[in-house]
């Protein structure tokens, strides 16, 4: 085989950007046939993964949490979902509703393999908060100089909106952006400029940064905190353009390598983790989930150094990733991936944010490790109308009544967003009592969000920067 015959071979087959150099490396530095040979055991591989890719006649065990909450979409989406031939066990929190693949608020415990679209389009989409040392009094005082104070620190030193709007000049520095940190793969290194003007920023959709009210009444807390009520900050985003390319880039090489999975879960293609595709994916997941904790740091630093507050306590967690997490399913423990679409994690001792609406208030909790929601909760108050029901259902005056009776300043948001488009959060808690404990909650006062309005209205995306999608 002559190097033009070898060339045609390699772009006839999928191969990754590492394999097709291993391959021609081969090629040249061993034989000819040691390049053959790899392209053919790459192939055979690929052949037979599209040969198991039948869903099971029954579904691996799931359970589900609050299902008088849950629209049967939903449920159908879970009980497909448990039927991959990869599947091992799987959950459904009280605030799921319908996604793509998997349902959001849904659970699964795959063998050996990642389903990126199971970790969703906003990797490692999370939450954290901080406390501050300064009683939450200054937050019912309206229009008050420290009130109107606070208010004009969310405006100042936040970042929302989609396209060009979503963006800044690339000047803050922080570790995660070092050159080092972006070298993995082309597909990497080509999203570094997206990273260095999106840092700090939160997008559009359901992302906000708060400040509200943090109770806590408890004396032996885990934050270690006196019983009270203090001023907190709060913030819901997650890793941006970074993100969204690494999902859009995976699920599509995961969907190419399997053409004939059942159109109920096309989405939900997977990539072993003991092939390159797959932990090139898993890498890639890990470094988007870093920079999205970076992202909450810097929102938070900032805020904090222009209050000039000194926090006493923090709280963060992912709902949006994968984990290598040993579960236990039928009496016999298993290492498995557990892919948590918006789904709080709930090991035993494990703290987490489960936030309400942008006027209801949402639950620091603590995890009771229980096995049957592979250690997981639900990640908010979920859905109970689609965006465009709530655009077509809720009229402004509903929202700001809404806002008014609760107290709450909105800079930002739409109807969309709106509390009447979730469900109750206090019935979602009562739901899962037995998956977490609560040690305090967050009343949100003045709530920062994306401006309403149409995405073409957005500033254009600078070249070689990813939009995010979030949501």
């Amino acid at each position: 085989m002559n190097a033009q015959e070898f060339h045609q071979l390699i772009s006839n087959t999928k191969l990754s950007h590492n394999e097709r150099n291993e391959a021609w490396r081969l090629f040249k530095a061993v034989a000819p046939e040691a390049g053959f040979h790899y392209v053919q055991q790459i192939q055979a591989y690929t052949t037979h993964l599209s040969s198991i890719q039948n869903l099971q006649d029954k579904p691996a065990p799931y359970a589900i949490w609050g299902s008088e909450h849950i629209d049967q979409t939903a449920i159908d989406q879970m009980d497909a979902a448990a039927r991959l031939p990869i599947a091992i066990a799987g959950a459904l929190m009280p605030d799921a509703h319908k996604g793509y693949g998997l349902p959001i608020g849904g659970v699964l415990a795959t063998d050996n393999a990642v389903i990126p679209y199971a970790v969703g389009i906003d990797i490692a989409c999370r939450m954290k908060m901080t406390v501050y040392p300064i009683s939450s009094d200054i937050l019912t005082q309206l229009h008050t100089p420290e009130f109107e104070r606070l208010q004009n620190i969310l405006v100042t030193h936040t970042i929302f909106g989609a396209g060009g709007d979503g963006v800044h000049e690339g000047k803050i520095e922080h570790p995660i952006l070092e050159k080092d940190n972006w070298q993995s793969t082309k597909l990497i290194r080509g999203l570094r400029m997206t990273a260095i003007h999106q840092i700090g920023t939160s997008g559009t959709g359901n992302h906000f940064v708060e400040w509200g009210e943090f109770t806590i009444q408890d004396n032996s807390n885990p934050l270690n905190l006196e019983p009270g009520n203090y001023l907190a900050l709060l913030s819901h985003s997650g890793s941006r353009g970074v993100g969204y390319k690494i999902a859009e880039h995976f699920t599509s090489l995961a969907m190419e390598l399997m053409p004939n999975l059942d159109e109920r879960v096309k989405h939900l293609a997977w990539l072993p983790l003991d092939k390159e595709a797959g932990q090139e994916y898993w890498d890639a997941m890990q470094l988007a989930g870093q920079f999205a904790s970076a992202n909450h740091h810097v929102i938070h630093d900032r805020i904090s150094k222009a209050a000039g507050f000194e926090p006493i306590a923090s709280i963060e967690n992912h709902h949006n990733f994968a984990w290598r997490e040993k579960i236990e399913v039928d009496g016999t423990i298993k290492e498995a991936i557990i892919h948590r679409k918006g789904a709080t994690p709930a090991d035993k001792g494990v703290l987490g944010i489960i936030p309400g609406t942008m006027a209801d208030k949402g639950f620091v909790v603590i995890g009771k490790g229980n096995s049957r929601s592979l250690n997981s909760a639900s990640h908010g108050s979920g859905r109970q109308m689609s965006r465009s029901t709530a655009l077509r259902t809720i009229t402004p005056q509903q929202q700001q009544e809404y806002l008014t009776n609760a107290r709450v300043t909105l800079i930002g948001g739409g109807l969309d967003e709106a509390p009447q488009a979730y469900k109750p959060i206090e019935k979602v808690i009562e739901a899962q009592s037995d998956l977490v404990d609560i040690i305090g909650t967050f009343q949100p006062r003045i709530v920062r969000m994306a401006e309403d309005k149409p995405i073409n209205w957005s500033k254009p995306t600078p070249a070689g920067i990813v939009d995010g999608k979030e949501d």
